[in-house]
């Protein structure tokens, strides 16, 4: 079987055009943010003041790009970090009133462009897709388990 004929590089493209187009988005709306910033803010804006430690799971991002972004995001004052009280070693992250209103700002762009991804796609066809793309994370988690055990 040819490298071609398997899904993984299909769906690696698929998001990395995805990603620029989003990309692209945001800067025509003179928006700056990163696809990665909003799902930071997404996930502060929903559950604002979690541990960093937290905060890296739920990205599904490892504890050193995450730390990362944070800097850059707390150089543009999109979210701050301040020390958990009965664990100094840990940070909460919390989202600024300025990250949340970037972030309110860019989601009419992120709705824009997730709308033009789901153009001609019906509501059995969207269904389908995450099924199988349900299918595809579970089979990664398994062998992911089995490489760890």
């Amino acid at each position: 079987m040819n490298l071609d004929d398997y899904i993984g590089p299909f769906l690696g493209k698929t998001v990395k055009k995805i990603e620029n187009h989003l990309q692209k988005t945001f800067e025509h709306e003179k928006l700056d943010l990163t696809k990665e910033q909003v799902i930071i803010l997404k996930n502060l804006y929903n559950k604002d003041g979690i541990n960093q430690n937290e905060l890296a799971a739920l990205t599904l991002r490892d504890k050193s790009s995450l730390t990362r972004l944070l800097t850059k995001m707390e150089a543009k004052n999109y979210v701050s970090r301040k020390k958990c009280n009965d664990d100094k070693r840990s940070k909460n992250v919390f989202i600024t009133p300025l990250g949340k209103s970037v972030f309110e700002k860019g989601i009419p762009s992120l709705k824009k462009v997730l709308s033009q991804v789901e153009k001609n796609i019906s509501t059995e066809e969207k269904q389908q897709i995450i099924t199988i793309l349900e299918k595809i994370q579970n089979n990664v988690c398994s062998e992911k388990n089995k490489t760890t055990n």
